[in-house]
Order: structure tokens, then C-alpha cells, then sequence
């Protein structure tokens, strides 16, 4: 069944449950209404005849009479009687009176009670008069209230069969309100595939949820056609940075092969095949790191480090590879207490990633002076990593973290263009962010930031 029927027949049987419970309580309260009503004039008319009985004096005697005739209104086929009480549960019995032995046991016990026979309605209170109990009994029939009871029905039937027939329109008119923007959302996304990616849903202006769904999915696709190009642009790169040693070692390999040679061209053959497998290998794991580093850290161990011995030991590391650096460590805000130092994190490819980032710096600074700045506080963790040179291009920041990109200047440095895009899924993993700032020939600014809130709750498992 297609969901607009769904909503119409929902929105129908909704309606008529509410309709039948409303008529049920209206018809409930009104025939109330009218017995209290009925019940008070027949309350009424046994107190004028218990007071007639009660007069000795004819003159009052007529005038309650003449009051009763005249000052009520007249009831359909009224009569009253009053029955001497003998005993304690005896009385004198009319046999006009066709009532059950129940009701006269209650009057006795409450002092008035009431009963409805086929809407003729039987009123009986007791009264004293002389040190004599009596019983009163009024009774008549409420044909009016029956009218109206009849009446009230027809309202209600008619009124709740054009009400369901009302529904049915106005659940067809809510269907067609409700799924038509999502019959449009899908007609849209069937002409939407990997060769169009480009195309997006037109955006509404409402902010409700087919709005929010709209953005979704245009954010979606915006992911879907960013990961798009950057495999491409990473099958493409990766087949030429591997070609490349594989395609040196082979050439190298079949020209010793092709003839004896001496033992300095051996040599010499061996470490061109040598520096091309250690590039090879180099390549080989960096990419392995790239593929194994996912946001949800499911696989990573976790540490606690302090993140200014951390830097520490990336000093070191980078001492090991540039000898000559210049790389100043300055901590600022020392936080009094120590534990806000202290970062959940897999140590090693956290320290893998600054590691990278500092030597960047260093690399292409031309081993200028690299300024790493780290300042704590109780909401946030910042690492600031500045340097004086060369600078990134302004056309060059968007691809930043794209494997395999890199910039015309950075060309003419040795690497493989997966430093940054690893220190990325690295830090994001860590729920931290990573800002570059750049201009060229004046230098980088490479800002990290750790929310305390964050790391504290960081996705990385152990």
C-alpha cells in the first residue's frame, strides 16, 4: 500500500475514533442533563405534595394546589401517591404501583430514591407529619427528554458520517502536502548517479524535516563527490609513485643482467636498487598507515600521554632526521593542574602525526627556525607549529589533504604528498582539528586543538 493511502485511511480511522468518543461523552453528558433535570421537578412536586398532606388548613391546602396547577410546569400523565409507614421496613401498598421491593427498601434506608422505567421516572422521598412517616412517590413521563435524546442521536450520526466524509478529503489533501515533497526528493535522486554527481537537490526554504533531509543528502553527495575525486586522484597518483621505483629496480636489474661487469658498477647498480626498494618500502607502509588510521579508532589502543612530553619525544625524532633543526619547543599557561596536560590517545600515530607536521616545517623552512607553541587552559589543548618558508598557495590549500597532491613548490622537495592527509585522519580521529595558515615566501601557521570536552570522551577505544 502506498503510503498516502497509508496516511489517508490513518488520518479516516483516527477521525472516527475521535468522532465516536466524542459523541459517545456529548449523548453521555446531555441524557445526564436531562435526568437531573427531570429528577429536580419531580424533587419539587414531591415536597408541594408532602406539604399539602401536611396542611391541616384547607385555605394553604388550596393554595399549594392552585401553586402546583399553575406555578409548574405540567408534566406528561404525572401522578403522586403517599403510603403510610407501619413499621420499620413495612408500609401501606398501592397496587397502582408496580415497583420493585428493592426501591422501597432503599427510600427507607436513604430517605429518597429514584428509578426510570421505559422514560417513565418513579421519585419517592419519605417525610413526617405528626409523628407519622410517609412515603411519597411521584411519577411521570419524560417524553421530552426522549425528543431530545432521539434528536441529539440524528445530530450526532449525520454529523459524524459528513465529518468522516470531510476527513477522507482533508487525509487525502495531508497526504498529497506530506509525501509529495519526498515523491519529488526521489524522483530527483533516481536521475542521480556517479557520473553526475555534480547535480543537487534544490533546496526549500522551510526549515522542517524535508528541508533538513534536502541538506542532508546535498551534504551527502557534496562527501560522495569529494571521495570521488580523491580516489581517483589517489589510484592515479599511487599507480605512478609505485610504477616508478618498481619500473628503476627492473631497468636497473635487466642492464646487470645483460652482461659481466665489474664490481664497482655492481655496487653501484645494488645501491640505486637499494635507495629505489627504500623508497619503495617507504611508500609502501606510508600508504598502509593512510588506509589502516580510521575516524572511529575501533582498532587503536589507547594511551594517556602527557602532551608536552609527547612533544618532547618528537623533538627527539626530528633531531634524529635533521641533526641541524632549529626546532623550539615554548610552552605557555602552564595549567596548575597536571592531569590537564594529559591526552587519551594512541601515542604512537599521535606522535606520527606532529612528527610529520614539525618536519614539514623544518623541510620546507630550509631548516630555518620552526616555533612549536603549546598552550593549555581547563577547555582546550593547542599546539601551534609556525615556520618562516616557503608558504602554500592559496590554490593549494584546498588540496591539502588530498593523498599524493602536492603544490608546485613543494615539488621540489623530496615526499610523497601523504605527511599532511595522514596527520589529518590522525587528529580527527582524536576529535581534534587541524587549521593551515599560509602565505607564500612568508610561511606556514599549522594550528592543533583539543577540546578538554572532547578528548575526554574521545572515540578512540581501547
Amino acid at each position: 500500500m502506498q503510503i498516502k493511502k497509508k496516511i489517508t485511511f490513518t488520518y479516516i480511522a483516527l477521525s472516527t475514533l475521535s468522532t465516536l468518543l466524542l459523541s459517545l461523552v456529548v449523548f453521555f453528558l446531555f441524557k445526564q442533563n436531562n435526568q437531573y433535570h427531570f429528577l429536580k421537578r419531580l424533587q419539587d412536586r414531591a415536597k408541594i405534595v408532602a406539604s399539602i398532606h401536611y396542611q391541616n388548613d384547607p385555605i394553604k391546602t388550596r393554595y399549594f394546589k392552585e401553586f402546583k396547577a399553575n406555578g409548574l410546569e405540567e408534566l406528561i400523565d404525572e401522578n403522586n401517591y403517599v403510603l403510610k409507614v407501619s413499621g420499620k421496613n413495612t408500609f401501606e401498598y398501592n397496587t397502582d404501583l408496580d415497583l420493585p421491593a428493592d426501591f422501597y427498601s432503599k427510600v427507607m434506608a436513604n430517605g429518597s430514591n429514584w428509578i426510570e422505567d421505559n422514560n417513565r421516572y418513579f421519585y419517592a422521598q419519605t417525610f413526617t407529619e405528626s409523628n407519622q412517616k410517609y412515603i411519597v412517590i411521584i411519577t411521570a413521563i419524560d417524553r421530552r427528554g426522549n425528543v431530545s435524546s432521539i434528536y441529539i442521536i440524528q445530530i450526532l450520526f449525520f454529523g459524524g458520517l459528513a465529518f468522516i466524509l470531510l476527513a477522507y478529503f482533508l487525509g487525502r489533501f495531508l497526504a498529497r502536502r506530506v509525501i509529495n515533497p519526498v515523491a519529488r526528493i526521489t524522483d530527483e535522486v533516481k536521475i542521480i548517479s556517479a557520473s553526475n554527481l555534480h547535480n543537487r537537490l534544490p533546496e526549500t526554504k522551510s526549515s522542517d524535516e524535508i528541508g533538513d533531509l534536502t541538506k542532508t543528502f546535498n551534504n551527502m553527495l557534496d562527501r560522495l563527490e569529494t571521495s570521488f575525486e580523491i580516489q581517483a586522484n589517489f589510484i592515479n597518483n599511487a599507480s605512478h609513485e609505485l610504477k616508478t621505483p618498481v619500473t628503476t629496480i627492473i631497468a636497473e636489474a635487466e642492464i646487470m643482467l645483460l652482461k659481466e661487469r665489474n664490481v664497482a658498477d655492481y655496487i653501484t647498480s645494488l645501491e640505486n636498487i637499494h635507495s629505489q626498494a627504500s623508497r619503495l618500502g617507504d611508500l609502501t607502509e606510508s600508504l598502509l598507515k593512510l588506509t589502516q588510521t580510521g575516524y572511529d579508532g575501533k582498532k587503536q589502543l589507547l594511551d594517556t600521554v602527557r602532551i608536552d612530553e609527547l612533544l618532547m619525544d618528537v623533538k627527539s625524532d626530528i633531531d634524529k632526521i635533521y641533526p641541524n633543526n632549529r626546532v623550539t619547543i615554548k610552552i605557555q599557561k602552564i595549567p596548575s593542574d597536571p592531569s590537564l596536560l594529559e591526552i587519551p590517545c594512541n601515542k604512537s600515530l599521535l606522535e606520527l602525526s606532529l612528527n610529520n607536521i614539525i618536519a614539514n616545517g623544518v623541510k620546507y623552512s630550509d631548516n630555518e627556525t620552526v616555533f612549536v607553541t603549546l598552550s593549555v587552559n581547563n577547555s582546550t589543548i593547542k599546539i601551534s607549529i609556525t615556520d618562516i618558508g616557503i608558504g602554500i598557495p592559496a590554490e593549494d590549500i584546498p588540496h591539502l589533504y588530498e593523498p599524493f597532491f602536492r603544490g608546485k613548490k613543494a615539488s621540489k622537495y623530496n615526499g610523497y604528498g601523504l605527511g599532511l592527509p595522514l596527520a589529518k585522519k590522525i587528529i580527527r580521529m582524536h576529535n581534534g582539528e587541524l587549521q593551515i595558515q599560509s602565505e607564500p615566501d612568508k610561511g606556514t601557521v599549522v594550528n592543533i586543538t583539543f577540546k578538554t570536552a572532547n578528548i575526554r570522551n574521545s572515540n578512540v577505544k581501547s
